[in-house]
């Protein structure tokens, strides 16, 4: 069978690590983009081309730029009909990949660019940005050379209702946690089996990134050194210590090229070094926590993933590679559940967010550059990445491997049938009130590892849900110890306790 020249194709890789926090020499998120791109067409067998369709950089919060995409392409000499940018997110990665596949099919682009970096690291150890001889930050609209802001080609989706605004609900640290107490209570395990089972988990993850020649950490953990409490693994929100948040005070970049098969052979790049993304969803949630049925349930990622292994024409058992997005336990737990997969088997390439680095919105590109190396060294298997957003909120999928996909590459979203799905009530203000039962909460620590703050979600007599986030040393004490979910308590109003 001839394969149609419009096939979409991946054909380079490429990512790049700084240690480096000398202000006068540590490189700029855009700099450490340039050499993760570099890598990519060293990657694909090609010289960098000095002319593209576009480029398209994903979101960065490390620094900003007049128009990073313009900058990238710049420092690589390359110039782009399109110059682009992303929402912020962890699954844009993946739906970059989507979109990109897409356009190619339809004969809109046939050679890009997909970037994304953060110095973060740096930024966190030189305080003051003017010591850091990067490009100027203020020049936000327009560079010197009047050039425009990058387009934007994604559309963004709020995360937060104005009751979780204001009632300060509205960190991920705070928001997995909780997902994380649901979890334990509906699998019916007692904290200590329970934490013990996540530590398992990340330990797990810490062994991939030990041998991950791009991970921040390289240190393998044991379930014990993840369980641990110290000042150096301090509790952060309860369950959760710090080495099981996402690390995102890393220095990262990675960037892969994407182009039609037609334009890959005319470029000379090697059939060895093609991987052909299958297909792919992008799907949300019900948009805000408040209203989801379940802290312990993730439908759209159960209907996304189901939708793109069938697109593909596989089931999640062909899967041999897979990259579940893993900024903390729960999310992992809840990945696996709704794709049917069992906790025990490895659900990482890179490591994760925690030992890997969780680079803000770009982990996923660091996930599919590594599903691309993978692919190569077992030309008959199958990968599979789900790259997330939000509080569990944005999903994104890709299916990839080195043969092309028998229909072309398919795309669809299954969110009509995701957004009919049963939703809850969110009590608000004085309507907030009343007899109610804890579904999931969190304790928040101080930087002593002391409990300072307990935030949780109950449910009222009538159903509906209602916000608690009480800043009390004594009642997030209580809550500290053993099993709360389950417990009843008496609201005063949204965010307020009666009595506990």
């Amino acid at each position: 069978m001839s394969l149609d020249p419009r096939t979409p194709v991946l054909i380079g890789a490429g990512q790049a690590l700084d240690r480096d926090t000398t202000p006068a020499t540590a490189k700029h998120p855009v700099a450490l983009m340039a050499e993760a791109v570099t890598s990519a067409f060293d990657d694909a067998a090609i010289a960098t081309p000095s002319q593209l369709d576009s480029v398209r950089v994903v979101r960065l919060l490390s620094w900003k730029y007049a128009n990073a995409a313009h900058a990238l392409a710049e420092a690589c000499g390359m110039t782009a009909r399109q110059y682009a940018t992303t929402p912020h997110g962890g699954n844009m990665p993946q739906s970059l990949v989507n979109l990109t596949a897409r356009q190619i099919s339809d004969g809109q682009v046939d050679l890009v660019v997909l970037a994304g970096g953060e110095c973060a690291r740096t930024r966190s150890v030189v305080k003051d940005a003017s010591a850091l001889p990067w490009p100027d930050q203020n020049a936000t609209t327009t560079d010197t050379a009047g050039v425009a802001t990058a387009e934007h080609i994604i559309d963004d989706l709020a995360l937060l209702n104005d009751e979780e605004q204001k009632l300060g609900i509205m960190l991920p640290v705070q928001h997995y946690p909780m997902f994380e107490s649901a979890l334990r209570a509906a699998a019916g395990r007692s904290m200590v089996d329970h934490d013990r089972h996540i530590a398992e988990l990340w330990s797990r993850f810490s062994v991939v990134a030990a041998r991950n020649p791009y991970a921040w950490s390289q240190q393998s953990l044991s379930p014990d050194d993840v369980l641990s409490v110290s000042p150096e693994n301090r509790m952060i929100g309860l369950p959760y210590r710090k080495v099981m948040n996402s690390n995102n005070q890393v220095n990262l970049a990675a960037a892969v090229v994407m182009c039609s098969a037609e334009r890959a052979a005319a470029l000379g790049v090697p059939r060895d070094r093609w991987i052909f993304p299958w297909a792919g969803t992008d799907c949300h949630e019900h948009q805000f926590v408040s209203n989801r049925w379940s802290f312990a349930e993730t439908p759209a990622i159960q209907l996304g993933g189901q939708r793109a292994l069938q697109l593909a024409g596989l089931s999640i058992d062909d899967i041999a590679h897979i990259d579940l997005y893993s900024c903390f336990p729960s999310a992992v737990q809840l990945g696996a559940a709704s794709l049917g997969l069992d906790l025990r088997r490895q659900l990482t390439l890179t490591g994760g967010l925690s030992f890997a680095g969780g680079p803000w919105n770009n982990y996923v590109m660091h996930a599919i550059a590594t599903a691309m190396l993978r692919l190569r060294e077992s030309r008959d298997e199958h990968a599979l990445i789900w790259a997330n957003g939000g509080y569990a909120t944005k999903h994104a999928f890709g299916v990839y491997a080195t043969t092309p996909p028998p229909n072309g590459f398919c795309h669809e979203s299954p969110q009509a049938a995701i957004d009919a799905l049963p939703a809850r009530q969110l009590a608000i203000g004085d309507d907030a009130r009343g007899a109610a039962i804890i579904e999931a909460y969190t304790v928040m620590h101080d930087r002593n590892g002391a409990p300072e703050r307990l935030i949780a979600a109950a449910i009222l007599a009538d159903g509906r849900r209602a916000w608690i986030n009480v800043a009390d040393e004594g009642l997030a004490r209580d809550f500290a110890t053993g099993e709360q979910v389950g417990r009843r308590v008496v609201l005063r109003r949204s965010g307020e306790l009666e009595s506990a």
